[in-house]
């Protein structure tokens, strides 16, 4: 009784310095006492003389099944509470466990710090599984402090130090937010709490160091791991295989590749990769190609990233043929092609004007089911803009969208800039029009171009048109854009339009101006954001 005494009372410490006071709303309403929900049921017993029929007793399981079912996160705070208020009735593990992780997912952090404060008062045991599983959360929203706040809560809630398995998730979410700080504090207290490193623990370590480009201590760890008899497995040295070839240090990478084989380490498709993407970042890709030999050889058939990785390799280095090669290789072998070997050889063929077999090859894609992607979409319209085929680079933007494949701002600025740069005005005036509205606007540099290329071919009225559009939106041309402009409606002796231009361009700027100070996210500056 004085254990549960003492470890209530150390979780409500924890729980009132981990947190803030302004959070303690996010918990609708604090659960009544027993004897008020029972008075208020009293009261409530009858309705216009007659009797109100019982209600049924909410059980942890109706409780669990009524949050998951609910989506609004905040019904299901009310259901959570409402359930706490009945008599008889606590909240365990489970229900906790479940209410949290529906906040959580809403991103409701702040009703998350109140439920853990709740906890703090409860007498049920939890498991470490709660806090794991907030760490996965805390991690898709980017809050490295969170996680870390989350491993050192087990202790004073599970009354139990963290487990390996909470260990390794911490540093692991950790390394992948790249706070060495705090994984690195988290390994500093490992003797105080008592924590003898496994080997996965281990392998944790090692790519901690090979992040941080530290080889040496990244091998102290590997000697650490032989002096405690703890066994290197297959990813220990594919985490130190990759440090290696991410330092250019390729002989060391194969050393310790030999040094796996003879260890009777058999290596898997993922260390066979380290190699071959680093053989290619390195220009040697007729090393790769031996590598991926020597997996054959040794019975390891190659995945799509070993077949991805060489084939970017070949790309790179301008052997299109040996890709292609490569690629039907890779149809063959039963593997599934995805989006990014397509697009690695379409970009390699577009980059040598072979833009025909580009556009059969993302025709194969959609007949393959393959989603095209916007990436694709780009490398497609810088291709066929290089070769001024801007009909076909036009048709992609206007029909692209309708079959599904969302454009970004890019895949209409290429295209713009090219037909600026080719002086294709008419089409550029087609483009700017489908941009605006799509709610698109041209980058800044792009806009100006567009204003001088119409100017230089005369076309006051086209570029009158498209500085009152571009106005509009924020725009503020330099003085290259808009004096020519002017200069071109004075010429046409139309000087009170070049006064009426000059008038609006000083409203469009103070509207502008206007909005942007009163808080509108509509900018539009030179530097196009």
């Amino acid at each position: 009784m004085k254990n549960s005494t003492r470890t209530l009372r150390r979780r409500q410490s924890i729980s009132r310095s981990l947190v803030s006071p302004r959070n303690n709303g996010a918990v609708k309403s604090a659960p009544k006492t027993n004897s008020l929900a029972a008075m208020e049921d009293d009261r409530s017993s009858t309705v216009e003389g007659r009797e109100r029929p019982p209600t049924k007793f909410r059980t942890h399981e109706a409780t669990i099944k009524l949050i998951r079912n609910e989506r609004d996160p905040q019904r299901a705070l009310d259901v959570f509470n409402k359930s706490k208020s009945q008599r008889g009735f606590s909240h365990n593990h489970s229900t906790y466990f479940t209410i949290l992780d529906k906040l959580a997912r809403a991103k409701r952090f702040n009703a998350v710090d109140g439920i853990i404060k709740q906890m703090s008062f409860e007498s049920c045991r939890f498991h470490e599984s709660i806090f794991l599983n907030l760490m996965a959360h805390y991690s898709s929203s980017s809050l490295p402090e969170k996680i870390f706040d989350s491993f050192y809560l087990i202790q004073p809630f599970i009354r139990e130090r963290p487990s390996l398995r909470a260990l390794s998730t911490s540093l692991n979410l950790l390394l992948e937010c790249h706070r060495f700080d705090l994984a690195q504090r988290i390994l500093s207290d490992m003797p105080n709490l008592k924590l003898a490193p496994n080997t996965c623990i281990f392998n944790i370590m090692l790519k901690y160091h090979c992040r941080k480009r530290d080889l040496d201590a990244a091998f102290g760890v590997l000697e650490q791991m032989r002096r405690k008899k703890c066994a290197p497995n297959v990813i220990t040295y594919s985490t130190m295989m990759a440090g290696l070839c991410d330092a250019g240090r390729l002989k060391d990478a194969v050393q310790m590749f030999e040094e796996m084989i003879k260890g009777k380490i058999l290596p898997d498709q993922m260390t066979y990769n380290v190699l071959i993407s680093g053989f290619c970042r390195s220009a040697n890709v007729d090393g790769a190609k031996r590598i991926m030999d020597f997996m054959r050889k040794n019975g390891c058939n190659p995945n799509v990233y070993n077949y991805s990785a060489l084939l970017n390799g070949l790309c790179k280095e301008g052997r299109v043929d040996e890709a292609i090669s490569m690629f039907e290789e890779m149809r063959s072998s039963g593997c599934k092609l995805d989006a990014v070997s397509y697009t690695t050889l379409v970009s390699c063929l577009c980059r040598i004007g072979r833009i025909d077999e580009a556009m059969a090859m993302v025709g194969e894609m959609k007949e393959r089911d393959c989603k095209v992607d916007t990436v694709m979409v780009n490398v497609l319209i810088g291709g066929l803009c290089r070769e001024s085929r801007f009909d076909e680079a036009m048709d992609i933007v206007e029909k692209m969208p309708r079959e599904g494949v969302r454009l970004n701002k890019g895949s209409y600025r290429i295209l713009l800039n090219f037909l600026c740069r080719e002086m294709e005005m008419d089409k550029g005036m087609v483009l700017l029009g489908l941009m605006l509205e799509r709610g698109v606007l041209p980058h800044y540099a792009t806009s100006n171009d567009l204003l001088i290329a119409l100017c230089k071919l005369g076309r006051s009225v086209d570029a009158t048109n498209a500085l009152y559009c571009l106005a509009e939106r924020g725009f503020v041309p330099e003085i290259d854009s808009w004096s020519p402009l002017v200069e071109l409606v004075r010429k046409e002796r139309k000087l009170v339009k070049a006064f009426e231009l000059l008038d609006d361009l000083v409203s469009a700027k103070l509207a502008f101006c206007s909005q942007h100070q009163s808080g509108d996210s509509g900018t539009f500056s030179p530097d196009g954001q």
